[in-house]
């Protein structure tokens, strides 16, 4: 089949490599040019070594790309994390269609940053999403979907690439169907009534509240932990006096406490408790004045943060 790639991050090198080795015909890749002759694993950069013609990621918007893709005869556009939103008259070129890997289960968690949001709402389990791409923004059919538990130890980062790993399996599968009977690919209208969509938004502003729960205190800051990559939402931040900092990583400790919220309480080897609404919570790294620094160096047992920093 001869395929076009519109694909960025861990995933879509994924499939990329494993599109360069199969006996598909990669027409192009679409991806985001490398900025000041950076280097490295980027889609860009790897598509060209491996011999892929490349186009700029954002030539998706152009209606004319449509014609293009016609009169290079593709049968299918693969969609895997590129975050341009694809023109009308290029998803209808290819022969079979544009399928897009969401990763998230449709139709609860449209959008972005999907695996950031289940992890702050606590879910217990999350799933990537193929689906056939229509005019609105991951509303088409489903054609596959899996799903997967979240571990309590879980971040972003491990259950994105959890997301990664079941979602290059699914469009494998998807283009062995494609190739072998395109009539069987499955196409599942979503139950839009169960639709929720998330924009650019972040949960309180980016700003952590001591009277929450500590469970959902860790879980936001665990919905923010790509480290060492750069986290869409931040760190989630808050105040002590006019200190301004954020809280990159902390344990729980299932310790009730029984101090105001924002309560800084004794440091140990592992980091140093600050008390939630119920229980204390042990905050062991900072990022302060763009520094990463041990909990200990900025909070002191008997200060006192600021219970809702926004």
């Amino acid at each position: 089949m001869r395929v076009v790639l519109a694909a960025e991050e861990s995933a879509g090198l994924q499939i990329l490599r494993t599109l360069a080795g199969s006996k598909h015909q990669v027409v192009a890749v679409l991806a985001s040019p490398p900025k000041d002759r950076a280097v490295g694993a980027r889609v860009w950069n790897v598509a060209r070594e491996l011999g892929c013609a490349t186009w700029p990621a954002d030539l998706v918007k152009d209606p004319g790309l449509g014609e293009r893709l016609r009169s290079e005869q593709v049968d299918i556009l693969l969609n895997v994390h590129s975050l341009y939103v694809i023109n009308e008259e290029v998803l209808a070129a290819p022969k079979l269609g544009a399928f897009n890997l969401h990763p998230g289960p449709l139709p609860r968690y449209a959008g972005l940053n999907a695996v950031s949001w289940a992890l702050f709402r606590g879910e217990n389990t999350h799933g990537v999403t193929v689906h056939r791409m229509d005019p609105g923004i991951d509303s088409g059919p489903i054609v596959y979907q899996t799903c997967f538990p979240i571990e309590s130890e879980d971040t972003a980062l491990s259950v994105s690439l959890k997301c990664a790993r079941e979602g290059v399996a699914l469009m494998l599968h998807l283009l062995q169907v494609a190739e072998a009977d395109p009539a069987s690919i499955p196409l599942v209208p979503q139950d839009l009534g169960r639709r929720e969509y998330f924009g650019k938004e972040v949960p309180g502003h980016g700003w952590l509240s001591w009277s929450w729960p500590a469970r959902r205190v860790l879980d936001f800051v665990r919905a923010c932990d790509y480290l060492p990559f750069p986290s869409p939402w931040g760190h989630p931040r808050a105040r002590l006096g006019v200190q301004e900092f954020a809280l990159v990583k902390a344990n729980r400790t299932d310790l009730l406490c029984r101090v105001p919220p924002g309560s800084i309480g004794d440091a140990t080897d592992s980091g140093v408790y600050v008390a939630c609404q119920n229980e204390w919570i042990l905050a062991s790294k900072l990022l302060v004045n763009g520094r990463y620094v041990p909990a200990a160096e900025l909070l002191r047992a008997g200060d006192c943060l600021a219970a809702c920093s926004c």
